[in-house]
């Protein structure tokens, strides 16, 4: 019924960017809202940053100033511009999107997730 799909990734040397996307796929009229989430190896995954409809964000202290999240709601994508990356920021990083509306389907289905995007930041 409804699938993400992320693009981006790949390995990146220290203090360089790369950008992520995600594209929900499906009969869907809007996405409250839809972020990216992270795992490093032996971790739990952890919150990086999401952003409402309305356009309302919030990032993880850790990415505060290097990480930038963006959204095209007409198109259902969802951005992850990385700046600054740091060794410590390599994970497989996942896009989510929760209560997403469909056209024609009440109540607003519940959280879906991409497959998952490697991100290494070599030192």
């Amino acid at each position: 019924q409804v699938q993400l799909v992320e693009y981006g990734g790949g390995l990146v040397q220290a203090g360089g960017s790369l950008g992520l996307h995600c594209a929900a796929s499906g009969t869907i009229y809007s996405i409250d809202t839809m972020g990216w989430y992270r795992q490093r190896p032996g971790e739990q995954r952890e919150l990086v940053a999401d952003m409402t409809l309305g356009g309302l964000t919030m990032y993880s202290d850790s990415v505060k100033g290097r990480f930038t999240i963006s959204r095209d709601n007409a198109k259902n994508i969802v951005f992850l511009q990385m700046n600054s990356l740091k060794p410590e920021d390599t994970a497989v990083y996942y896009c989510y999107a929760d209560r997403i509306h469909l056209y024609g389907a009440t109540p607003p289905l519940g959280v879906y997730w991409g497959q998952g995007t490697q991100v290494t930041v070599s030192s």
